[in-house]
């Protein structure tokens, strides 16, 4: 099976496990082109390791978001509004909620 896998992974268009993580960021928002993420998915399909790796990014985002929503209502009371509301705005540009 480790020899399959390997010479799999050599075929051409197959990315490379470094090449794996250039696109993590964009095939987890949904903006990887197509033919991109077929060639994503496939070496999703070979290799256990980058899965596991797209786990653990998965809740590492799940994470952040989670300590946002939470410190959103940690706010104390004597910050004037239009600050928040302009961090808000800015986080949301930044890391828009799915």
């Amino acid at each position: 099976m480790r020899k399959l896998r390997s010479a799999v992974m050599k075929l051409p268009l197959m990315l490379t496990c470094r090449e794996f993580e250039d696109f993590v960021l964009d095939y987890f928002e949904g903006t990887l082109p197509t033919k991109q993420r077929v060639i994503f998915d496939m070496h999703l399909m070979m290799c256990r390791d980058c899965r596991g790796y797209l786990a653990a990014y998965r809740r590492s985002v799940a994470l952040g978001k989670a300590v946002f929503e939470w410190q959103e209502s940690l706010v104390p009371s004597d910050v004037p509004e239009d600050l928040v509301d302009a961090i808000l705005a800015a986080k949301d540009e930044r890391y828009p909620r799915t």
